[in-house]
Protein backbone atom coordinates (compact mmCIF):
# COMPACT_ATOMS: atom_id res chain seq x y z
CA UNK A 1 0.00 0.00 0.00
CA UNK A 2 2.86 2.39 0.88
CA UNK A 3 4.55 1.71 -2.45
CA UNK A 4 1.34 2.39 -4.36
CA UNK A 5 0.86 5.67 -2.52
CA UNK A 6 4.46 6.72 -3.27
CA UNK A 7 3.99 5.88 -6.95
CA UNK A 8 0.79 7.95 -7.07
CA UNK A 9 2.61 10.87 -5.42
CA UNK A 10 5.46 10.45 -7.94
CA UNK A 11 2.97 10.51 -10.84
CA UNK A 12 1.30 13.66 -9.46
CA UNK A 13 4.73 15.27 -9.04
CA UNK A 14 5.54 14.46 -12.70
CA UNK A 15 2.24 16.00 -13.84
CA UNK A 16 3.04 19.14 -11.83
CA UNK A 17 6.55 19.30 -13.35
CA UNK A 18 5.05 18.92 -16.82
CA UNK A 19 2.67 21.77 -16.13
CA UNK A 20 5.52 23.97 -14.85
CA UNK A 21 7.93 23.31 -17.71
CA UNK A 22 5.50 23.16 -20.62
CA UNK A 23 2.98 25.89 -19.77
CA UNK A 24 3.26 28.92 -22.03
CA UNK A 25 5.47 31.61 -20.53
CA UNK A 26 3.61 34.93 -20.13
CA UNK A 27 6.27 36.87 -22.02
CA UNK A 28 9.10 34.68 -23.34
CA UNK A 29 11.35 37.62 -24.12
CA UNK A 30 11.29 38.99 -20.56
CA UNK A 31 12.35 37.79 -17.14
CA UNK A 32 9.12 36.78 -15.38
CA UNK A 33 7.99 34.49 -12.60
CA UNK A 34 9.11 33.79 -9.07
CA UNK A 35 12.81 33.56 -9.96
CA UNK A 36 12.71 36.99 -11.62
CA UNK A 37 10.86 38.44 -8.64
CA UNK A 38 13.51 37.16 -6.23
CA UNK A 39 16.30 38.40 -8.54
CA UNK A 40 14.69 41.86 -8.67
CA UNK A 41 14.45 41.90 -4.87
CA UNK A 42 18.13 40.91 -4.58
CA UNK A 43 18.96 43.61 -7.14
CA UNK A 44 17.55 46.17 -4.70
CA UNK A 45 20.04 44.82 -2.16
CA UNK A 46 22.91 45.51 -4.57
CA UNK A 47 23.30 42.28 -6.54
CA UNK A 48 23.37 42.58 -10.35
CA UNK A 49 20.12 41.30 -11.86
CA UNK A 50 21.18 39.08 -14.78
CA UNK A 51 23.91 37.02 -13.04
CA UNK A 52 21.68 36.67 -9.99
CA UNK A 53 18.78 35.54 -12.16
CA UNK A 54 20.99 32.97 -13.90
CA UNK A 55 22.21 31.49 -10.60
CA UNK A 56 18.69 31.44 -9.15
CA UNK A 57 17.30 29.77 -12.27
CA UNK A 58 19.93 27.03 -12.07
CA UNK A 59 19.22 26.53 -8.36
CA UNK A 60 15.48 26.41 -9.08
CA UNK A 61 16.05 23.69 -11.69
CA UNK A 62 18.15 21.70 -9.22
CA UNK A 63 15.47 22.13 -6.53
CA UNK A 64 12.73 21.11 -8.98
CA UNK A 65 14.38 17.72 -9.53
CA UNK A 66 15.49 16.86 -5.96
CA UNK A 67 12.01 15.40 -5.31
CA UNK A 68 12.40 13.37 -8.51
CA UNK A 69 15.43 11.54 -7.06
CA UNK A 70 13.76 11.09 -3.67
CA UNK A 71 10.49 9.80 -5.12
CA UNK A 72 12.18 7.56 -7.69
CA UNK A 73 14.26 5.89 -4.98
CA UNK A 74 11.34 5.47 -2.57
CA UNK A 75 8.56 4.58 -5.03
CA UNK A 76 10.76 2.05 -6.82
CA UNK A 77 12.89 0.49 -4.08
CA UNK A 78 15.00 -1.44 -6.59
CA UNK A 79 16.39 1.83 -7.94
CA UNK A 80 19.90 2.87 -7.05
CA UNK A 81 21.48 6.31 -7.21
CA UNK A 82 22.79 5.77 -10.74
CA UNK A 83 19.43 4.52 -12.09
CA UNK A 84 17.43 7.32 -10.43
CA UNK A 85 19.93 9.84 -11.83
CA UNK A 86 19.66 8.25 -15.30
CA UNK A 87 15.85 8.43 -15.05
CA UNK A 88 16.17 12.12 -14.09
CA UNK A 89 18.44 12.71 -17.08
CA UNK A 90 15.98 10.93 -19.39
CA UNK A 91 13.05 12.93 -18.04
CA UNK A 92 15.01 16.16 -18.45
CA UNK A 93 15.93 15.19 -22.02
CA UNK A 94 12.23 14.67 -22.74
CA UNK A 95 11.36 18.05 -21.21
CA UNK A 96 14.08 19.92 -23.10
CA UNK A 97 13.23 18.08 -26.34
CA UNK A 98 9.58 19.10 -26.14
CA UNK A 99 10.58 22.66 -25.27
CA UNK A 100 12.45 22.87 -28.59
CA UNK A 101 9.05 22.92 -30.28
CA UNK A 102 7.27 25.30 -27.88
CA UNK A 103 7.46 28.92 -29.05
CA UNK A 104 7.30 30.37 -25.52
CA UNK A 105 9.91 28.06 -23.97
CA UNK A 106 13.67 27.75 -24.26
CA UNK A 107 15.56 24.49 -24.23
CA UNK A 108 19.01 24.73 -22.62
CA UNK A 109 21.85 22.40 -21.74
CA UNK A 110 22.21 24.15 -18.37
CA UNK A 111 18.63 23.07 -17.51
CA UNK A 112 19.50 19.51 -18.47
CA UNK A 113 22.57 19.54 -16.23
CA UNK A 114 20.77 21.24 -13.32
CA UNK A 115 17.78 18.89 -13.50
CA UNK A 116 20.06 15.85 -13.55
CA UNK A 117 22.05 17.24 -10.62
CA UNK A 118 18.81 17.67 -8.68
CA UNK A 119 17.81 14.06 -9.33
CA UNK A 120 21.28 12.93 -8.22
CA UNK A 121 21.06 14.97 -5.00
CA UNK A 122 17.60 13.57 -4.20
CA UNK A 123 18.71 10.00 -4.86
CA UNK A 124 21.86 10.51 -2.76
CA UNK A 125 19.75 11.79 0.14
CA UNK A 126 17.68 8.60 0.10
CA UNK A 127 20.78 6.40 -0.30
CA UNK A 128 22.42 8.13 2.67
CA UNK A 129 19.29 7.74 4.76
CA UNK A 130 19.07 4.05 3.85
CA UNK A 131 22.73 3.51 4.67
CA UNK A 132 22.36 5.25 8.01
CA UNK A 133 19.21 3.27 8.85
CA UNK A 134 20.88 -0.03 7.91
CA UNK A 135 23.94 0.84 9.97
CA UNK A 136 21.86 1.72 13.05
CA UNK A 137 19.85 -1.50 12.69
CA UNK A 138 23.06 -3.55 12.48
CA UNK A 139 24.50 -1.74 15.51
CA UNK A 140 21.31 -2.38 17.50
CA UNK A 141 21.42 -6.08 16.62
CA UNK A 142 25.10 -6.33 17.48
CA UNK A 143 24.60 -4.74 20.91
CA UNK A 144 21.75 -7.09 21.82
CA UNK A 145 22.78 -9.80 24.31
CA UNK A 146 22.76 -13.29 22.81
Amino acid sequence: MRTLLLRIVFALYLVAVGFIVWSPAPDPGRFTGIVAGVARWLEQLGLPFEPTYTVLEILANVALFVPFGILAMTAFRWMRVWSATAAGLSTSLLIEGVQLFLPTRYSTVSDLIANTAGALIGAAIVAGWRRRRTRSTLNAEASRPS
